[in-house]
């Protein structure tokens, strides 16, 4: 029987899968250009904007996430967690703690822990192995990094915390070791390529080559260190230049010592090899001989270093013992020169030699952070009407702001909690795009909102810029500018280039036609103002003409002055394979509610005059009080016009003029953020809900029983309008949670979770889980993994709550 005393407590509401199970059937990509590395992900490990690293539910180290906005996906087997257990009297044996053996060949000495002996448990930014069946004692690892609501320090650290306890349930006394083994990567992760040629995709989407230096160890050099009760291997670089740059810094692998404690090393051994250099001590009784050697690689040379710490546990006893991995690499560089921060450096310096004092920082403090992670996630985990899948999800869909390609920067006086990104995906390698963070951002703005009104104001300030520069658009070969002035950008830009002064990345549609993204723009910007206090004015009096230019802009697209934007033919919204002609529902649903959100922000500056002066003479109450007038007058004229045209009798149709009779699932979107900010309804409570009871009947009940959640658009009878389409057939994780959220916000409660259980039962039991899709089809196959619009999961629970 367990001490459940002794032992740590894993919550009954984690992602949970038997250490080295494989899947019969995960999902697959729908297209071959799309990424896809297989099921084998598990929690990512890092702070925000720091880089992070994922360990598998194999054991395996795969997922370096170290070079800001760039994905490397590929395991390291001398990265790696092994124990040696000699019980008095017994057998000794000895496992490196993943169950996969390199295939290559290496490390053939070592042995490797047997399948589905145990549980891998995640419930981010905490997750568990749980080892049984092999070793005689109890073996749980806790693995977390201080990701902490509401906090703009610790959350941004680079380092991860790996809590073992070790509890002995014999009546002997039993000897463990713990060895914590590294390769030496310092140097690997920054662009080989230094001038990528973009290049445009079969789908259309621009992509340019990613080559990290991985194995450049040349000059890589490991040290051991011991400073009063804290040992390390500090893996260090002769750095070739005066200034750091991208890519250079430290990594280091820590614990502690003290007298009841023993620590053993080697700071210096092949990792090319067969491994017998650490393996035949360790296995033979948890040592590692001690060598140390601080001579660096040379040029073609792979260097590594091992610490062991070795104990034993009387019987009926626990023990605890914290690893700690750090790693110093300062510099995001993103088109050659253009070199940035990172956050944390803000507290620990920027000259890349400060990975000890991250190690002894989380020494000090590692158990104050797991306790205030605890106490942040208590009362959502404690609602016992929360569903235990949902709880689950709702955590584990937070991983994207750690492993997004996230960049946070360093503060300044314009930027004082730094600058902050996430991409839209992997495959569509931009930033922040407006129309997916419409949804994808409510994770970031209810946990961590200034980090979010830092993204909305970075939007502001691109708004009034213009680049003319011509490119060709991939879904139809046209020409376009890049960025038209007075438009709501699509993207904050992409890592090859300079995010947050070059935007509008994407080239597969010319977003500077799209009639969402300005409408977007306003209700987002409004709800950062409400979701940091509703008392910082000056924020809204400093965006002020931001709101009016893309009110303005996107007015232009009003052909025929009826007050509302007329959609082209061309895909001009963020469903970029769907054509909309005429007053489209969704459209027109987001430009209703997104001018009563421009009234309502001029309104608030009329009544509450700005700290700073000067934003008033830049913006006079007259001013003010006629975009308002003008607001409510193009609103008298969008308001009856909405619903005279589109309204069915039972559904908004899709648009005016394709003669389409197709069930949008996401056509009164609009509608769902007017109710969430407060504003005016788009469309009266009992059309509403017809319309959303059709939606969960036609796209959902009716399209596969349900089982893989809402489709975007099919007809009445749930059948496809056309059976090649790809978009309307597709199931949009994030526009599901959005559907959802909705549904509960309009008291269809039981209505909203089936469709979430749905598609959160697509995600974690098909290889999906830390690399969530766009889409999934009815086929079993999926695109764009690791995608932002899926923290909507989010906006349920802002609902529920």
């Amino acid at each position: 029987m367990k001490n459940l005393i002794s032992l740590p407590e894993i919550p009954p509401y984690t992602w949970k899968r038997p250490i080295g199970k494989g899947w019969d059937n995960p999902y697959t990509v729908r297209y071959a250009s799309n990424l896809d590395d297989g099921p084998w992900h598990g929690m990512p490990l890092g702070g925000f904007g720091a880089g992070c690293i994922g360990r598998s539910p194999r054991g395996d180290f795969n997922l370096w996430h170290l070079d800001g906005g760039e994905h490397t996906f590929r395991n390291l087997p001398p990265c790696q967690f092994s124990i040696f257990e000699h019980p008095e009297g017994g057998e000794a044996q000895a496992y490196a703690l993943c169950t996969q053996p390199p295939e290559d060949g290496t490390l053939s000495r070592w042995s490797w822990y047997p399948q589905k002996k145990g549980t891998y448990h995640a419930l981010y930014p905490r997750s568990w192995y749980e080892y049984e069946g092999v070793f005689q004692s109890q073996i749980i690892c806790e693995q977390y990094s201080p990701i902490l609501a509401d906090n703009y320090q610790e959350s941004s650290y680079p380092l991860a915390i790996f809590e073992w306890t070790i509890y002995n349930p014999s009546d002997r006394p039993v000897t463990i070791s713990i060895m914590m083994s590294w390769q030496n990567t310092v140097g690997w992760f920054s662009n080989a390529i230094k001038t990528p040629e973009v290049k445009v995709r079969d789908d259309g989407s621009p992509v340019y080559e990613y080559q990290p230096r991985w194995g450049d160890s040349t000059g890589n050099f490991n040290q051991w260190i011991v400073d009063n009760y804290r040992v390390g291997c500090l893996l260090n670089r002769i750095q070739p230049h005066p200034q750091v740059e991208e890519g250079e810094g430290q990594v280091c692998i820590a614990s502690i010592l003290n007298p009841n404690l023993e620590v053993f090393y080697n700071t210096r051994w092949n990792p090319q090899g067969d491994g017998s250099q650490i393996w035949d001590y360790f296995a033979m009784n948890g040592s590692l001989g001690d060598y140390q050697n601080e001579s660096p690689a040379a040029p073609g040379e792979q260097i590594a270093a091992a610490m062991a710490i070795r104990f034993t546990i009387p019987p009926g006893k626990t023990r605890k013992i914290p690893f700690i991995l750090a790693w110093d690499l300062p510099i995001t560089e993103f088109a050659q020169g253009i070199n940035y921060y990172r956050r944390y450096t803000d507290f620990f310096g920027r000259n890349g030699q400060n990975v000890w004092s991250v190690v002894r920082t989380a020494l000090k403090h590692h158990e104050m952070w797991r306790d205030r992670i605890i106490e942040w996630q208590a009362p959502i985990l404690k609602q016992k009407e929360l569903p235990d899948w949902f709880k689950m999800a709702l955590f584990n869909e937070l991983y994207l702001l750690a492993d997004g390609g996230t960049l946070w920067t360093a503060a300044t006086e314009d930027d004082p909690v730094g600058q902050f990104a996430v991409l839209e995906c992997i495959d569509y390698r931009w930033y922040e795009s407006i129309d997916v963070r419409l949804y994808g951002s409510f994770g970031l703005g209810m946990l961590w909102p200034r980090l979010d009104k830092a993204v909305m104001e970075a939007f502001a300030r691109a708004i009034p810029k213009g680049d003319d520069t011509p490119r060709i658009i991939g879904y139809n070969g046209a020409k376009a500018i890049r960025k038209a002035k007075g438009a709501t950008p699509h993207d904050l830009g992409a890592p090859n280039e300079h995010p947050w002064e070059k935007t509008n990345y994407t080239s597969y549609q010319d977003c500077n036609l799209w009639k969402d993204l300005g409408c977007d723009f306003v209700l987002l910007l409004y709800r950062s103002f409400l979701w940091t206090g509703a008392n910082n004015q000056d924020f809204l009096w400093e965006h002020w003409d931001s709101v009016t230019q893309t009110i303005a802009y996107v007015k232009k697209f009003d052909l025929d002055g009826d007050g509302i934007p007329e959609n082209s033919g061309a895909p001009d919204q963020t469903f970029d394979d769907w054509q909309l002609r005429g007053i489209s529902a969704y459209c027109g649903a987001l430009w209703i509610a997104g001018l009563e959100a421009a009234i309502k922000i001029g309104e608030t500056l009329l009544q509450r005059p700005p700290m700073n002066p000067q934003l008033q003479s830049e913006n006079a109450p007259e001013k003010i009080e006629i975009a308002i007038a003008t607001y409510r007058q193009w609103l008298h004229q969008a308001r009856a016009l909405y619903h005279d045209t589109l309204w069915t009798g039972e559904y908004y149709r899709l648009d005016s003029e394709s003669g389409s009779d197709v069930v949008m699932s996401d056509q009164l979107c609009g509608q769902f953020y007017a109710r969430l900010l407060g504003l005016p309804d788009v469309v009266e409570p009992q059309y509403t809900l017809s319309a959303l009871r059709k939606i969960y009947e036609s796209c959902f009940l009716q399209f596969y029983g349900g089982k893989y959640g809402a489709a975007n658009g099919v007809r009445p009878d749930g059948s496809p309008e056309n059976p090649d389409a790809t978009h309307p057939l597709e199931v949009w994780t994030g526009i599901n949670f959005g559907l959802a959220a909705f549904m509960i916000q309009m008291g269809m409660k039981q209505e909203g979770l089936s469709i979430t259980e749905a598609v959160v039962k697509q995600i974690y039991e098909n290889g999906l889980q830390f690399r969530t899709p766009e889409a999934i089809t009815a086929a079993g196959t999926f695109r764009a993994s690791h995608y932002l619009r899926a923290m909507a999961i989010w906006a349920i629970y802002k609902i529920l709550i």
